[in-house]
């Protein structure tokens, strides 16, 4: 999607507060895929945490973190993942429900089509 309509919207990822550190409630997958993340205590740690993750994805949509007080997860009601498109008016033009059921890209890329044709 990001490759698809990348130079008709701005995409970012926002890296929140940690969902499955190993000093809170880490997931089985996380320790079979050897990812061991303790929970970040100041924002230099949260930013080095999203470095690796971007890194190790080989993420490319920019990426905006969270600071430690958590406003943009608590405002937006991100955790543990969420989708959101803005429209050209600034207003939420599609919000996704919680992840990870609620995590559905197709539904997202809808809303971008629908909000793109608004603009022709």
């Amino acid at each position: 999607m990001y490759d698809q309509y990348g130079k008709q919207v701005e995409f970012y990822i926002v890296y929140i507060r940690e969902a499955h550190p190993i000093d809170g409630k880490q997931a089985n997958e996380n320790t079979k895929a050897g990812i061991l993340v303790k929970q970040p205590t100041s924002f230099e740690e949260r930013l080095g945490v999203a470095t690796q993750m971007c890194t190790k994805l080989e993420i490319r949509i920019p990426t905006l973190i969270d600071n430690l007080d958590d406003k943009v997860n608590r405002d937006y009601n991100g955790s543990p993942d969420r989708l959101y498109l803005v429209g050209r008016d600034g207003k939420i033009a599609y919000q996704g429900e919680r992840g990870p059921k609620g995590f559905r890209p197709p539904e997202l890329e809808a809303a971008i089509k629908k909000e793109l044709a608004k603009g022709q």
